[in-house]
């Protein structure tokens, strides 16, 4: 993989979330290293997940595709949701219409207490 088809994934939990950050590129060349960092984060089973997609620079359909394929796994035993603030990833995901699929959120902050309500079914 050539530095510009790079893609960047950090793990992170907070209590019994699991927070995956992603960063650069999402597209066919690096879609493979985005879904192994999302299976191995839902092999632990965590009550939540959060993607935030804050620090991606392009966000190609099989990045859609990998986020509502995830919140079909993640849905079945928790919750999900995806931080997506700038136009680069906000709004192929408004346009396809996914934020009626999933919780969007703008900021990790305003996802975590989102998912944290839920969780407490608030």
């Amino acid at each position: 993989m050539s530095e510009k088809d790079s893609i960047t994934t950090l793990v992170e939990h907070r209590d019994e979330i699991a927070l995956l950050t992603v960063g650069e590129v999402v597209d066919l060349a690096t879609a493979p290293a985005l879904e192994e960092a999302i299976d191995g984060l839902l092999a632990l089973q965590p009550k939540a997940l959060i993607v935030d997609l804050s620090g991606v620079t392009f966000l190609a359909s099989v990045g859609l595709r990998l986020l509502v394929t995830t919140h079909h796994k993640v849905s079945q035993s928790g919750q999900f949701a995806v931080v997506a603030a700038g136009p680069v990833t906000r709004r192929p995901i408004e346009l396809t219409q996914l934020d009626e699929v999933f919780s969007l959120y703008p900021t990790l902050d305003e996802a975590l207490t989102g998912v944290r309500e839920r969780m407490n079914g608030q």
